[in-house]
């Protein structure tokens, strides 16, 4: 255990039988009351905001998380399997953990996973991964009006929108959080 002091901005904490992210966390000392910490906190498995006061003197059980790159290895029904890069010990992470960005993951992409005591508590994909696009209408000569966008399919198989100029068989990378593209790699 650990006293109210000693928490900070992201940390993960063990708050009400639940884990929490620590998002925001403030000294005040109002007038002549007594200080305290307020704390804005997410809950890690719902996404609920958690707003409460902590005394300075109060405990609380700041939780042991172990964050990893892992290799993803496969699709497994409703869990993705990874593969420690270290130790080759496989563990399978709930599609769940990973939200929507869990479209642009292909196999052998490295992916950030945090444990808590052997539990899975959280995933995430790089910011932007390099994509191969597999299926796309032809650009028309002339068809170079500024900013204009196309649809165009993925090697994951998911759907984006591109510049004109970009052809089948071109590699782009991908913001994983909004599904915009970026760039094209060379």
């Amino acid at each position: 255990m650990s006293k109210a002091s000693e928490v900070k901005s992201g940390n993960i904490l063990r708050f009400n039988g639940e884990l929490v992210t620590v998002e925001e966390y403030i000294h005040r000392t109002p007038g002549n009351l007594r200080a305290f910490y307020q704390a804005r906190m997410r809950n890690v498995r719902t996404g609920k905001l958690v707003e409460y006061r902590f005394r300075t003197d109060e405990e609380v059980e700041i939780a042991r998380v172990e964050t990893n790159d892992y290799q993803y290895l496969y699709d497994d029904a409703d869990f993705f399997v990874v593969m420690d890069n270290n130790t080759y010990d496989q563990f399978n992470i709930p599609k769940s953990l990973f939200g929507d960005a869990a479209r642009f993951l292909k196999e052998g992409m490295n992916v950030l996973v945090a444990f808590e005591s052997e539990e899975p508590i959280m995933a995430s994909l790089p910011a932007s991964v390099e994509l191969e696009i597999t299926y796309t209408e032809p650009a028309v000569k002339g068809d170079t009006s500024t900013n204009a966008l196309k649809n165009a399919t993925v090697e994951t198989g998911v759907e984006i929108r591109v510049p004109l100029f970009i052809n089948q068989g071109d590699k782009v990378k991908v913001d994983t959080r909004t599904g915009d593209y970026i760039e094209r790699v060379k």
